[in-house]
């Protein structure tokens, strides 16, 4: 059989227009973002392209004004057609995608569009002018859609450039040759034909019940799944259907402007190749030059690179390169050729957690005989990465590297917003709190989408290492249902493979790229992934899919470049479990070897609980204080998931009296279970790969598996986090009463000594316990404490507060746990009150966060338990803030220092406060200076 690898020249559609153009360099390169259009259902337009992409067009039909990118249900929504899915119930009062699931619902009511009781089934116009400078005239110009959903058609000026044969699937970028149609000096019309997905799929039953019956994940069929698309926009359980599958233009559209030359595809590759030796780093280049013209060109290829985020010192070189007439130059540059690419003690690109994420930035200019044709630049790391397949106790567990040294994967799923409503400014503020809660991997996974490149920008600045899984599922592809003869049109989903392999393959951040979640394709789409990425990128691992549990069938190549198979496993548990039950799953093996699937429900604090289920009002007929609207916003997630969330606090803490105390005790949930999770990763750091969450993040106002929600809200489960991935850190191992220290770096801890002190309920010391001259040589773990004997004597509640502190006294872990016999935490209802002083130490002001930091102190004799200071401005949260650290517990006259920042652009004019709260303390305002 013909492997399925695609070149598609050069990224160039060229159309039937006639190119015979003389061009002349008069203008600068430049890229223009079209933002501005205006969007109608082509059920009320009757004009064809050629005659929309005119600028005398007019209509006496209303066009809808939208801001590109946006997909169609986005903008009409902005323009008050239908009502803001994201909130209540509201997504029950537009019509969906499916036929039968409006009858089934009856929706059809709601459909805008008069006799059309379907309004997604025809295709939609997007309509835009421009104005090109005369000066530009003789000039090369390109429209590039980063991205559309699902199939599209375009005109300029009359002329069509591309058609929905062309145009096809959700992850492909398409570069357009619309020079024989622009016009310079004058108005430009751009007209664009979106086409709805070949199958819409049908939805899982609506999830109108809390508690309800477990949600069909991709629907009863899969059917999506004959679709290139986002796999998710037709519902899940964690997200409902999304009415118009999230069909328009989704990432952005620029008309990109050069000369006669343009530079294409570059590929950077960064060696180290005397590892362990990191002194000398190798790079290598890869580019085309294409040349647009009759006329042969000569010129020079200039390239420059200098740091981007540290002081260094700039290089720049340039060679002369002829290309021929109409033809295209591939030009290969390495180290052993240019002595520039040789890079002496280079400033390596690390993990969170691990070093530094340390950028260059490249620049690639070729100039002719008129001046600079075309100039292109980007951002790059100097790291490599590599795998390696170990077998333990039958289990294969999956190693990954980063310039030479073993990381801990720490992290999780990442998941589209719902309507793909994301820019690059809420992209940087998810990578800074996944980075600020020690999050160092982060899963794009298979039913969402391969993100824009402002995610991939975030995620290198960050330091944020991404696994990167095609748009396969278990629940599509036949794994569970839907079919492996699914999607249906294999030359669009190898076209979208390669069009987002040259997309992102330059980004250090990518760590891994995978077959899929939970299933794998046909084996001639499994092969072309693998094919491609080995072909097109050749510089990291391929993991066959995102579950050790989707075994290929016999004769299937595995891994690259191992050919092992994946060695993670998926699984969960989804729900909340007590901490001595990961303990016991990290100590057995097995999938634990490497979990890249578990979570907890994580249920928002009461900050943005009254946003997410906007009628907080408690129907009688189910556990307090819950309603439907509940299971709407994913509290539907089945009995064994979200009930026993709710029933273990019951259970533990005791009927809550209010609302407010209702989402105070289950923060207490949220923090031992995630705290469960990755202490007991940590306590097996060297025997294990990685565990990952289901999930970090929401797709919209949700209930469920998140560490921080769809407002950058975090809650208790991210700060346990935090702490518990913390480079050097203190735990307490709940199954044996072992206190042990985690080292995570690669490199000795110096001498350390551990403090281990418990208190019973009333605040009294019944037992510590100090070892000093501790050390780790390199990264593991060392057991020093054991508590077992003290708590045997408690009869109650105990705290064991444990602290880690260097030679020189400087706290270095600072770790709370709370334990009862029969896990009875009734008397936390009456517990003594306490006061926390705040100090402010620092205040910074910077270009783009202002920082302040402060010292909390408990100078009583009273534990201060499960402090929660916020960020206020007019009496609200600052959201995103990041804290150091969060939902903490102070012994008696024991302090803490964090630290706080929050971008500017939130700040505004206004002085902020910090408003303190905490279990048995009272509510406080502090007032933070602005310098």
């Amino acid at each position: 059989m013909k492997k399925l690898i695609y070149t598609i020249s050069l990224g160039l559609l060229f159309n039937s227009l006639s190119l015979n153009v003389i061009f002349a360099q008069t203008g600068s390169v430049k890229q223009v973002k079209l933002t501005n259009f205006d969007m109608q259902s082509s059920a009320l337009i009757t004009a064809t392209g050629s005659e929309l992409s005119t600028v005398q067009y007019h209509s006496s039909v209303y066009w809808f004004p939208v801001k590109v990118p946006s997909t169609v249900l986005t903008g009409l929504v902005a323009n008050h057609i239908y009502p803001d899915p994201y909130q209540g119930l509201n997504n029950m009062l537009i019509p969906d995608a499916s036929d039968q699931f409006n009858k089934e619902y009856n929706l059809e009511q709601y459909s805008h569009l008069p006799n059309d009781p379907n309004p997604w089934k025809k295709p939609y116009w997007y309509r835009t002018t421009f104005n090109v400078p005369a000066g530009d005239r003789g000039r090369h110009f390109q429209l590039i859609f980063k991205g559309i959903n699902y199939r599209a058609a375009v005109w300029v000026n009359g002329k069509q450039i591309a058609d929905s044969t062309q145009m096809a699937g959700m992850f492909a970028e398409h570069n357009l040759d619309v020079t024989g149609a622009v016009l310079t000096g004058e108005e430009n019309a751009l007209a664009i034909k979106i086409y709805p997905l070949d199958y819409p799929g049908y939805p899982s039953k609506e999830q109108l019940q809390a508690l309800g019956p477990f949600y069909e994940n991709g629907g009863p069929t899969g059917d999506i799944g004959k679709n290139v698309t986002m796999l998710c926009s037709v519902g899940w359980d964690w997200m409902p259907p999304v009415r118009d599958r999230n069909i328009g233009i989704w990432q952005p559209v620029y008309l990109r402007t050069t000369g006669a030359v343009t530079i294409g595809r570059p590929k950077l590759v960064t060696d180290l190749p005397k590892l362990p030796d990191t002194s000398v780093a190798k790079l290598s280049l890869n580019l085309t030059l294409c040349n647009h013209t009759e006329t042969a060109q000569n010129g020079k290829l200039t390239i420059s690179i200098k740091p981007e985020n540290f002081t260094g010192i700039p290089s720049e070189f340039s060679q002369n390169i002829s290309i021929a007439a109409n033809g295209a130059s591939v030009i290969d540059l390495n180290g052993d050729k240019v002595s520039q690419l040789l890079i002496h003690q280079p400033h390596l690109w690390w993990p969170n957690g691990y070093g530094r994420a340390n950028l260059y930035r490249i620049r690639l200019q070729y100039t002719d005989g008129y001046g600079i044709a075309d100039d292109t630049t980007f951002v790059f790391g100097i790291r490599t990465v590599s795998s390696q397949a170990t077998t333990v106790k039958g289990f294969v567990r999956r190693d990954f590297y980063v310039n030479g040294k073993r990381v801990h994967l720490e992290g999780g799923a990442w998941v589209p917003d719902m309507m793909v409503n994301r820019d690059s400014t809420r992209y940087d503020y998810e990578m800074h709190l996944c980075r600020n809660a020690n999050v160092n991997l982060v899963r794009i996974w298979g039913g969402g989408v391969t993100p824009p490149d402002a995610f991939w920008n975030a995620a290198d600045k960050y330091g944020e290492m991404v696994w990167s899984d095609f748009w396969v599922t278990g629940d599509t592809q036949g794994e569970f249902k839907g079919s492996p003869d699914w999607p249906l049109e294999s030359s669009i989903f190898v076209k979208n493979v390669v069009s987002t392999i040259y997309r992102i393959r330059n980004h250090p951040s990518l760590l891994v790229w995978t077959g899929g979640n939970e299933g794998h394709a046909r084996k001639e789409l499994y092969d072309a992934m693998r094919d491609n990425v080995i072909y097109l990128d050749g510089t990291r691992p391929f993991i066959p899919s995102s579950s050790g549990f989707a075994k290929l069938p016999a004769g299937w190549n595995g891994c690259y470049p191992d050919n092992m198979s994946s060695g993670v496993y998926s699984g969960g548990p989804y729900q909340w479990e007590d901490p001595k039950v990961y303990y016991k799953k990290a100590d057995a093996g097995g999938d634990w070897v490497f979990k890249d699937e578990t979570g907890i429900p994580s249920q928002p604090p009461y900050t943005t609980l009254s946003k997410t289920i906007p009628d907080l009002v408690w129907d009688t007929k189910l556990p307090f204080p819950l309603n439907n609207s509940w299971g709407y916003h994913d509290a539907c997630t089945g009995a064994a998931r979200y009930d026993k969330y709710n029933s273990e606090m019951v259970k533990r803490y005791r009927q809550p009296t209010t609302m407010v105390n209702f989402s105070d005790k289950m923060q207490l949930m949220n923090a031992v279970g995630y705290q469960g999770i990755f202490e007991a990763a940590g306590h097996k750091l060297n025997e294990t790969g990685g565990v990952m969450l289901w999930k970090l993040n929401a797709a919209l106002p949700s209930v469920v598996w998140q560490i921080y929600d769809w407002y950058l809200e975090p809650n208790a489960g991210y700060y346990a986090m935090q702490n518990a991935c913390e480079p050097l850190h203190i735990q307490f191992n709940q199954d044996d009463s072992t206190v042990a220290v985690i080292n995570r770096i690669h490199h000795a801890t110096g001498v350390l000594t551990v403090k281990a002190d418990v208190y019973d309920i009333d605040s009294k010391l019944i037992g510590a316990l100090k070892v000093n001259h501790i050390s780790l040589s390199e990264s593991g773990v060392q057991e020093v404490i054991r508590l077992k004997d003290i708590l045997a004597a408690s009869k109650g509640v105990s705290f064991v507060v444990l602290n880690l502190t260097n030679e020189a006294g400087k706290l270095l872990s600072h770790n709370v746990y709370w334990l009862s016999p029969g896990d009875d935490f009734t008397t936390f209802n009456n517990m003594a009150g306490t006061r926390v002083q705040v100090e402010v130490l620092k205040a910074e002001k910077g270009i783009s966060e202002h920082k302040w930091t402060l010292q909390f102190s408990n100078n009583t004799d009273k534990l201060a338990f499960f402090v929660r200071p916020q960020l206020m401005k007019d009496g609200e949260e600052i959201m995103p803030s990041y804290w150091t650290g969060n939902y903490f517990t102070l012994a008696p006259h024991e302090s803490i220092t964090l630290s706080v920042s929050a971008p500017v652009a939130k700040l505004g004019s206004m002085q902020p406060t910090v408003l303190l709260e905490g279990w048995n303390i009272d509510k406080q305002v502090i007032t933070l200076p602005v310098k």
